[in-house]
C-alpha cells in the first residue's frame, strides 16, 4: 500500500513538472543590457561609460531604461526606490544594511523571477530597494540601480578600462569558462584572492609592509585606513581635503592624496594612485574583515583585470603599447 502511494505521488509530480515545462508562456526578460554584444552562447561584451570614476552601463529593466553602476562591493542587485517599488509583501519591512562608513536604513526587497543579459540568463533573484537619489544628485545622472555580487558571481568578469568594456562569460560550479574562446589576448599574470562573504580580499604590499586590501569596482578613490603603521602611511602623500558621500547619503570629510609603492607581488606593480585616508572600522565590523584599505577605480585604471569568484583568482591582461 505504501509503495502504491509513493508511485502515485511520483506520477503527480512528474505530470506537474511536464505541464509546467510545456505550458509556460514566453516571457520578456525584465533586465537587458541594451548595448551588449553577443560573443557566443555564454559570453557577452558590454560597453560602459565612466562617470566620476564609476563604471556605468545602460540597462533596460521592468520597462525602464537607464544607468546601473557595476559594484563588486555590493552584495546584492540594488534598485533605486525613486524609480521602483518593493514587492508588495515587503513594503513595510525596512531593513538595516551596512556600508563602508555608515549604515543604510530602510532597505526593502523586490523579487525578479528572471534576469537576462541578452542570451545569458539567471532565475529568481532578489533585489534590495534603496533610495539612491543622493547619488543621482551628486553625479547628475538618472540612476536605476547597482549591479553587485549576486548577479556577477556566476560569471568571469573582464574589466577593461583600455576599451571601456566589460566581458561576462558564464562559468561552471568549478569556475571553468563554458566557452574556451573568450579573450583575444593572452593572460600574462594572476594572483589568488580570498572571499569574505562577497568582499574580494587581496594580499599586497605598500613598500615592504604587508597589507590586506578589499577590491571594489565602485570605489571612486582608493581608501587607506588611518590607523595603519607610520611605515605604511609614509607612502601616502596628502594634497587636499575632500567631501565624500556614502551609500547612505551621509557626507564626510577625508584627506586625499596619492599612495605610492603598491605591489601585489614581485611582478605586479602599480604607479601612484589617488587615495583617501579614512576610518574603516565600521566596514571591517560590518563585514567581519580586517582590511587595511580598499582598491577601486585606480586599480582597474592601471590593470586590465579578470575576476573569477569561484576559482578565487584575479587574472591580468597586458595593456597594449600605444606608439606616439
Amino acid at each position: 500500500m505504501h509503495q502504491l502511494i509513493k508511485i502515485i505521488i511520483a506520477l503527480l509530480i512528474s505530470v506537474k513538472l511536464f505541464a509546467a515545462e510545456i505550458d509556460t508562456p514566453e516571457v520578456k526578460p525584465p533586465i537587458v543590457f541594451t548595448k551588449a554584444e553577443i560573443i557566443n552562447a555564454y559570453t557577452t561584451r558590454i560597453p560602459f561609460k565612466i562617470i566620476d570614476q564609476l563604471i556605468v552601463v545602460e540597462v533596460e529593466i521592468l520597462d525602464k531604461e537607464g544607468n546601473f553602476i557595476i559594484d563588486t562591493g555590493s552584495e546584492a542587485l540594488i534598485l533605486n526606490s525613486v524609480h521602483f517599488k518593493p514587492t508588495r509583501a515587503h513594503r513595510q519591512d525596512g531593513q538595516l544594511k551596512s556600508g563602508v562608513h555608515n549604515d543604510i536604513e530602510n532597505v526593502k526587497k523586490k523579487y525578479l523571477d528572471f534576469l537576462s543579459i541578452k542570451d545569458l540568463s539567471l532565475e529568481k533573484l532578489n533585489a534590495d530597494v534603496i533610495d539612491l537619489s543622493h547619488i543621482e544628485k551628486v553625479k547628475k545622472i538618472e540612476l536605476l540601480g547597482i549591479i553587485g555580487y549576486s548577479v556577477l558571481k556566476d560569471f568571469e568578469i573582464f574589466i577593461d578600462m583600455h576599451l571601456n568594456q566589460i566581458t561576462l562569460t558564464r562559468t561552471n560550479r568549478h569556475g571553468e569558462r563554458l566557452s574556451k574562446k573568450v579573450y583575444a589576448e593572452a593572460i600574462h599574470d594572476s594572483i589568488d584572492i580570498k572571499l569574505k562573504k562577497h568582499t574580494i580580499i587581496i594580499d599586497a604590499f605598500v613598500g615592504n609592509k604587508e597589507v590586506r586590501f578589499g577590491l571594489d569596482t565602485a570605489a571612486e578613490y582608493n581608501q587607506l585606513n588611518e590607523d595603519l603603521d607610520s611605515e605604511i602611511l609614509d607612502y601616502f602623500y596628502p594634497s587636499k581635503e575632500l567631501k565624500l558621500t556614502g551609500a547612505s547619503g551621509q557626507k564626510m570629510k577625508v584627506l586625499a592624496g596619492k599612495l605610492y609603492r603598491v605591489k601585489l607581488n614581485d611582478s605586479i606593480y602599480f604607479g601612484p594612485m589617488k587615495t583617501v585616508l579614512t576610518n574603516l572600522k565600521k566596514m571591517n565590523s560590518a563585514f567581519s574583515t580586517n582590511l587595511d584599505g580598499i582598491l577601486g577605480f585606480e586599480f582597474f585604471a592601471q590593470k586590465r583585470t579578470i575576476i573569477n569568484y569561484k576559482k578565487r583568482k584575479l587574472y591580468f591582461i597586458k595593456s597594449p603599447i600605444i606608439e606616439p
